[in-house]
């Protein structure tokens, strides 16, 4: 497997970068704080994703590596496996999930599984490599081996706990002690006086002993309750009948309503037909007072038509002789002023003729006209007595109908009312109680005397109230205690699991370690005297690590020496080619060799030798060299090895 070429768009301190990497040796070359150690992390992020959890440190590495003043946090990683396939990685950091591509370019990002937490495990299924593997074997981080003289324990530590254990960061002893000491602190020891779950033992008893001091609370307050259930019963039957006996007293009120109808609704009738003959009597009246007045205005027409007549045979006689008057007078006179002047009289007369009938007639009009407005005022006062007669007359048949009907439906509606009221208490009184309280004839009596009942009830109720108030703290401290026993013998069985627990763990440790003893540890320190003794061109020959603390370095005189009195080089070189050794057996995959400032503390001649033996030992992978120095540029050129310089 192998990194073909990265684009960074923006992460860290870089931006719009783009590295492309060779099969071999690659040297990435930068000053300190020029984003190596950068460029390492989007290279683990853009296979593993990044983590927004701090695990201990000031910042997470989302905080550490987003940028401040760019929304974009995103690059691309293509890479290519052994079996020739190519692969494209592009991630934005905001997002959990990154989008995968084939060589075709289509995406194929569905077909790997998902962790909740880890996200898209792509790069874990292709290489059978998780992220915690990747960063102990296959990167070599600059803080790994960076250790000054005093700090160089630490690092025989790590080599130890790898042959040991196959982890640096995994040691079996600490892991042993580890345990030990908490079982000591959580379990105790048989000896020991104050052994947790001997304590807790002794606390369960005196528990158990107050549980029962308690309990004859627990059976007052079973009385209380008794009682208080005796009580409300009471109280329930007494309302029941105190209910009862207030809608019996509704109904013979509502019974009193409905004969105060029928009573006022016969005094309306008896006023309505009162009014009725009252009324007829104005109409009879009214109609002899028009009779009256009406032959007397008729008489006086008929006077005056009389006088009209008598005027007009009077007035024609005399126009009649004003006419033969004239005519004797034009055949008489000849003077014909004189006839004009006759002549002219004939119109006069005639228009005082008819002045005189008009006059009459008018007379006779108005006569007529205050005669017909006597008339209608008649019929009119006579029509109101009518009209309120017919309505009353109405009402009155109505008013009939609704006394019938009420006195027919009220005995009916009363009796139903009675029945529906017992009904509706059959099942909450007995029969005794229904029909006396129905026919009591003094219903406040009764009322009074079942409100008092109630009353009593309810205060010997309040009074087992405050004794149930006075029970309740003493139960409550029952509950706790009860709750605190439950708790204390869950705590009880945990501990003898955890002890349990703690046997087990150790008894799968000690076979682990042993397995790992008898069958890897010896593969190891093979492989780590082969890689040691070629690097150092045979100085080193073998190492031996006999326990977790002690490993011996055989020189090529054949002496052996501690480990601990080795130079911090020679203990790098130790710890480098371990890892070197291991790396082998983690995948399918030849996976490249990343190294982060790894030759710190290398002399030249140290460094010359490991360059030299990966050019060598590792020239079917791909290695990838971090450096602020140009030391390994030149021993490369030196050595005529073919590497590819990256410029950071």
């Amino acid at each position: 497997m192998k990194i073909n070429k990265l684009k960074i768009n923006s992460y860290g301190k870089l931006r719009n970068k783009e590295i492309e990497f060779k099969d071999n040796i690659n040297i990435v070359y930068g000053k300190n704080e020029s984003g190596k150690s950068t460029l390492l992390k989007f290279i683990q992020n853009s296979f593993y994703g990044i983590s927004k959890n701090k695990k201990g440190k000031e910042y997470s590495d989302f905080d550490k590596y987003s940028p401040w003043a760019e929304e974009e946090f995103s690059g691309k990683l293509e890479y290519e496996l052994d079996n020739n396939e190519k692969y494209e990685i592009y991630r934005d950091f905001k997002k959990k999930n990154p989008k995968i591509f084939n060589e075709k370019k289509e995406d194929i990002s569905k077909e790997f599984n998902i962790d909740k937490t880890k996200g898209n495990e792509f790069f874990t299924e292709q290489t059978k490599i998780d992220e915690d593997l990747f960063l102990s074997t296959i990167l070599s981080n600059q803080q790994e081996v960076k250790l000054e003289k005093s700090e160089q324990n630490i690092l025989i530590q790590k080599i130890a706990n790898l042959v040991g254990t196959g982890e640096d960061n995994v040691s079996y002893k600490r892991a042993i002690d580890r345990i030990n000491r908490r079982q000591l602190d959580e379990i105790g020891t048989e000896r020991s006086r104050e052994k947790p779950l001997n304590i807790l033992n002794r606390k369960i008893e005196l528990l158990e002993e107050e549980k029962e001091e308690l309990k004859k609370y627990k059976d007052l307050k079973y009385e209380i309750e008794e009682n208080k259930n005796n009580l409300m019963e009471e109280i329930s039957n007494y309302e029941n009948e105190f209910n009862y006996i207030q809608e019996i007293k509704k109904l013979n009120e509502n019974e009193k309503i409905e004969k105060e109808k029928i009573k006022i609704k016969e005094e309306i009738k008896n006023n309505n037909l009162e009014k009725i003959k009252l009324n007829k009597n104005e109409i009879n009246k009214i109609e002899n007072e028009n009779k009256i007045i009406l032959e007397k205005n008729n008489k006086k027409i008929e006077e005056l038509k009389n006088k009209k007549n008598k005027l007009k045979n009077k007035l024609i006689i005399i126009f009649i002789l004003i006419i033969i008057i004239n005519i004797i007078q034009f055949i008489l006179i000849k003077n014909n002023i004189i006839k004009y002047i006759f002549l002219l009289t004939v119109p006069t007369v005639l228009i005082f003729i008819i002045n005189k009938l008009k006059n009459k007639n008018n007379k006779i009009k108005i006569e007529e006209k205050n005669n017909k407005k006597i008339e209608e005022e008649i019929n009119l006062e006579k029509n109101k007595y009518l009209n309120e007669n017919n309505l009353l007359e109405k009402n009155e048949k109505e008013l009939e109908k609704e006394l019938n009907n009420l006195k027919n439906n009220y005995n009916l509606k009363i009796n139903l009312e009675k029945e529906k009221i017992k009904n509706k208490y059959i099942n909450k009184l007995n029969n005794y109680k229904i029909n006396n309280l129905i026919n009591s004839e003094n219903i406040n009596y009764e009322i009074e005397k079942i409100q008092k009942e109630i009353n009593d009830r309810k205060i010997k109720l309040h009074e087992l109230e405050i004794d149930k108030e006075n029970i309740e703290p003493k139960l409550d401290n029952l509950s706790k205690i009860e709750e605190e026993l439950v708790n204390n013998n869950e705590e009880k069985v945990n501990l003898k699991k955890l002890e349990q627990s703690m046997n087990l763990a150790k008894e799968i440790l000690n076979k682990a370690y042993e397995e790992m003893k008898n069958t890897v540890t010896p593969k190891f320190t093979e492989n780590l005297s082969t890689n040691i003794s070629k690097i150092t061109d045979g100085k080193y020959k073998h190492v031996n690590v006999y326990d977790e603390n002690g490993m011996v370095v055989e020189l090529e005189n054949g002496n052996y020496v501690e480990a601990s009195r080795l130079s911090v080089g020679t203990i790098d070189q130790l710890y480098l080619s371990l890892r070197l050794s291991m790396i082998d057996d983690l995948s399918e995959e030849k996976m490249p060799i990343i190294l982060d400032e790894a030759f710190a503390y290398f002399d030249t001649e140290r460094l010359k030798n490991i360059l030299k033996y990966l050019s060598e030992e590792y020239n079917n992978r791909q290695i990838i060299i971090l450096t602020c120095t140009e030391r390994e540029k030149e021993i490369f050129e030196e050595e005529n090895i073919e590497y590819n310089l990256i410029n950071l």
